[in-house]
């Protein structure tokens, strides 16, 4: 009997002791969920959270600080948390959340603040995609983006004060590519207020709000851009022509600002979501896979029936007027052909499918110059509108048709739209996790989607595969002249002649891309080290599962837990191994 009310005591204990656990993670997973949208409420407005719609990011050194020391107590106590009796579903919670704050911790040191913007975008331009996102239904959702205007000079100051710091110690973009970017920062100054891009939402009111009010709220709004917003951003540009670009750095490579060798290396560590990976195991990778892809292609250019060399057959893809639209409306209409082709064979390879829908629209006019060749952009899951695959239709001399099918697969389905409307519809799971983006997962993801395009038969030419090989190559480049670039001393030159003589990409787009690699270091590596890592955990499933492999069963535990770090995902693939083997 005593031993019976012992061990009964015990299980009693421990059932408590895991309540309380449970209690604090939850605790926990709310309240930083409720710092992140407070410390940022354009991310908020961004996820779908509404109640901070009337207020912008403080983004002061001091304030900086203060999250740095919010991040570092938030990770105290998640390591005091006894995980012993968690569940396993609240130990990936705990596990991510760890991940999450301690990448943010590594790279607060940096301060990385003081250089707010990169090639293709930065704060100055962010407002766009947040007003993008932001349902405008109410008058009050008028009052309170008025509220946001009104405040937009402030966090416009902020953020001239911390490049002014950054200049001070050498802590800047390099010169060689700020010219180009100047004209993103001069298209948010140019125009009077009603043909401003933020004066959008003033031009379709919804009829709830009567005729007298929406006049009022117009009047409002264009007063707000003509004295507040537009003044500000105009020297803002003054800032960047004046100030900025004559103090820039000189260099090109991060590695070269203050403390920058150990800089790349955390970006390095939390772009790719490996602890282990260092700049020179990832360069001699891109080399491989370079020299790999180049194969590839040799077999496709002999399936084509060109007779020349690579060189030849580049310039041939880049110059003849059969791989190019007459009108940018010709590239969308054709990009939209190919996303339906792609919807209707996804159920063959796909257990699951997102219920939010996507779209298929130009880049924005102000920032198509020097911007990548697409992107997807998500939006909430109550948004007035479903997630958007941006085709870049600026110059559409250089906006070859044969990569459209890559690029389609990538951005839209099976890759960036399925992946993160997928991601927001998970049910159970805290907060931060929907939507969670992690660079080398979901690149990874789209560049694994382009290669599943060939089992799902979606290449239907010669022309387009050399489009997906020419894409990959692309990736594969970049793990080459990130690295180069930000720690072996490369030039821009160097980096555009190594793109330009490997891949069919346009010249201008050649040079766009590098531009993004100078100025976002790092990130470039998410894309083949994701991706590698995926066929891996596939080769590893069908070897391991024979016959009982079953590809949409595989993608839906890819896909399942959202986006992970890459370790995490490999845990989770053998568990669906296990599991499925367990089945048999």
């Amino acid at each position: 009997m005593l031993r019976l009310f012992v061990l009964g005591f015990a299980l009693l204990t421990a059932s408590l002791s895991a309540a309380l656990a449970d209690d604090a993670l939850d605790a926990l997973f709310d309240e930083v969920q409720r710092h992140a949208h407070q410390s940022d409420p354009f991310a908020a407005t961004s996820a779908g959270v509404y109640d901070y719609n009337d207020r912008i990011p403080s983004v002061t050194a001091a304030d900086k600080e203060r999250r740095t020391g919010d991040v570092a107590a938030f990770l105290e106590r998640l390591e005091a948390i006894d995980r012993g009796g968690l569940s396993d579903a609240d130990r990936i919670n705990a596990d991510l959340l760890h991940f999450i704050l301690g990448q943010e911790a590594a790279l607060a040191e940096f301060r990385a603040y003081r250089m707010p913007f990169r090639a293709d975008s930065g704060f100055h331009n962010r407002i766009n995609h947040v007003v993008s996102a932001t349902p405008f239904r109410s008058e009050k959702d008028f009052t309170d983006y008025l509220k946001r205007l009104k405040a937009l000079p402030d966090f416009i100051e902020q953020n001239i004060e911390n490049m002014r710091e950054g200049l001070a110690v050498g802590f800047t973009q390099p010169k060689e590519i700020i010219p180009l970017i100047i004209p993103s920062f001069n298209a948010m100054a140019a125009g009077n207020a009603e043909a401003h891009s933020l004066y959008a939402p003033f031009n379709d009111m919804p009829a709830v709000i009567s005729e007298c009010r929406q006049r009022s709220l117009k009047r409002q709004g264009r007063a707000v851009l003509e004295n507040d917003v537009i003044p500000a951003f105009a020297a803002l540009a003054t800032f960047m022509q004046e100030e900025y670009l004559p103090n820039a750095r000189e260099t090109l490579g991060i590695s070269e600002t203050p403390d920058g060798e150990a800089y790349y290396a955390a970006l390095v560590r939390y772009f790719t979501t490996l602890d282990d990976a260092t700049p020179d195991e990832i360069h001699e990778i891109g080399l491989k896979e370079v020299a790999r892809i180049r194969k590839e292609m040799a077999a496709v250019i002999e399936e084509a029936g060109f007779d020349g060399i690579f060189e030849e057959f580049l310039e041939f893809l880049r110059t003849d007027r059969q791989f190019y639209a007459e009108t940018p409306q010709e590239l969308l209409e054709r990009a939209a052909w190919i996303s339906k082709d792609i919807d209707g064979r996804l159920p063959a390879y796909f257990g699951k499918l997102p219920r939010q829908p996507y779209s298929v629209e130009p880049v924005p006019e102000d920032i198509a110059p020097n911007y990548t060749t697409a992107r997807y952009v998500g939006a909430p899951l109550d948004s007035d509108r479903g997630g958007e695959f941006w085709v870049n239709t600026y110059k559409i001399e250089i906006r070859p048709i044969y990569q459209l099918v890559a690029m389609a697969l990538h951005e839209a389905v099976p890759g960036h739209h399925l992946q993160i409307a997928l991601s927001k519809e998970i049910k159970n799971v805290p907060e931060f996790r929907k939507g969670y983006y992690p660079h080398a997962y979901g690149e990874g993801w789209g560049l694994y989607a382009e290669k599943l395009g060939v089992e799902m038969g979606v290449y239907q030419t010669p022309y387009d595969d050399f489009g997906r090989l020419t894409w990959e190559m692309w990736r594969a480049c970049r793990l080459v002249i990130d690295t180069g670039i930000h720690a072996k001393g490369w030039t821009r030159q160097q980096a555009v002649d190594y793109l330009a003589s490997n891949t069919a990409l346009s010249l201008h787009n050649v040079g766009t891309e590098v531009d993004r690699y100078i100025a976002w270091p790092g990130q470039a590596l998410a894309y083949k080290m994701g991706e590698l890592t995926i066929w891996e955990l596939r080769a590893k499933a069908e070897a391991e599962l024979g016959e009982d492999f079953d590809i949409r069963a595989f993608h839906d535990a890819v896909l399942a837990q959202g986006g992970l770090p890459l370790e995490m995902l490999a845990d989770q693939i053998d568990r669906y191994i296990a599991a499925t083997k367990a089945e048999e």
